[in-house]
């Protein structure tokens, strides 16, 4: 189904499932290319930008939360950029979506601004891609929260815990490189003028893309080595708790073994000297006792324990 709203100065249609009736409709009306239907066809297209005679074809990728408010997924937005139109389809991002039905509200109300948000396809591409923007960068503000929620965790609580959440927070943030990497070539493009557009002026505002865009890539590798860096803190804490157990572990068997070697000795169902005395296993156990400091003596003096 094809949802348009007609502005003063440029169409906008949004196509959320598009049939091939939608598809056919497109090659007719706009004439748009046979391969670039196909990618709206398909999923998984990487990050790119197609430059034509008269309209530009997008496709990005911008990351939101599953529905268990957990993991990491990329969205496709897939963009036709004509000089009085803008053609939305696919599935896209929800962003996407809302901003349609906000910009069909403010046009059936005839709200005065809204001239100003569409007042060219190059200002209403600029308006969607920043809505994603904003949307973007609250997502990666709240990975930075749980990188900080890491930070403090590792000293407080279960290490089972923590692995699980350095596991999750680790796998987000290397979707959302994979996802940012490709794509900062795209926004240069804007920026550096190789893609023009059909107004004047939008320089700044494509500067603007590109500055938001390369400050949350930056964030997003320090985030990545902020976790790195936890990783390692958290191992090397097991690491040390795993010796110290050792360790108590090692101190309690050395002194156990000679222990052990002596009441094997005296259990043993042979004759021994001075086997039928009275006294013979309150000495032994006083041996037994007198071993065991020693020891504990012996390791203090080396600073083992």
């Amino acid at each position: 189904m094809i949802e348009t709203i007609n502005f003063e100065n440029v169409k906008w249609l949004h196509i959320l499932n598009p049939s091939e009736d939608d598809f056919e409709f497109l090659l007719k009306e706009y004439e748009f290319h046979p391969l670039d239907i196909e990618d709206c066809r398909s999923v998984n297209q990487r990050p790119k930008i197609d430059e034509y005679d008269d309209y530009y074809f997008l496709v990005l990728h911008f990351p939101f939360f599953d529905k268990a408010n957990k993991f990491v997924r990329v969205k496709e937005v897939k963009i036709f950029w004509g000089k009085d139109y803008i053609v939305t389809i696919g599935r896209s991002h929800w962003v996407v979506k809302n901003l349609f039905k906000d910009l069909q509200k403010m046009h059936e109300e005839n709200t005065q601004n809204l001239e100003d948000i569409v007042e060219s396809s190059d200002s209403l591409l600029y308006n969607i891609l920043d809505r994603l923007m904003v949307e973007t960068y609250a997502l990666i503000l709240r990975i930075g929260t749980e990188v900080d929620g890491i930070n403090f965790d590792i000293f407080t609580k279960k290490a089972e815990k923590v692995i699980e959440q350095l596991s999750v927070t680790r796998k987000n943030i290397i979707s959302l490189n994979t996802t940012f990497k490709p794509q900062v070539r795209v926004f240069h493009k804007f920026e550096s003028g190789g893609i023009k557009g059909y107004v004047e002026d939008m320089e700044g505002y494509w500067g603007n893309i590109l500055d938001q865009y390369q400050k949350m890539f930056d964030l997003v590798e320090d985030y990545g080595e902020l976790i790195e860096g936890l990783s390692h803190t958290f191992d090397s804490l097991q690491t040390n708790k795993t010796n110290e157990i050792m360790k108590i572990l090692t101190f309690i068997s050395t002194i156990m073994l000679p222990l052990t070697l002596i009441s094997g000795i005296y259990g043993m169902n042979v004759s021994l000297p001075y086997m039928h005395k009275q006294w013979v296993f309150w000495g032994i156990m006083g041996l037994m006792i007198a071993v065991g400091i020693g020891f504990f003596i012996y390791f203090k003096r080396k600073r083992w324990l």
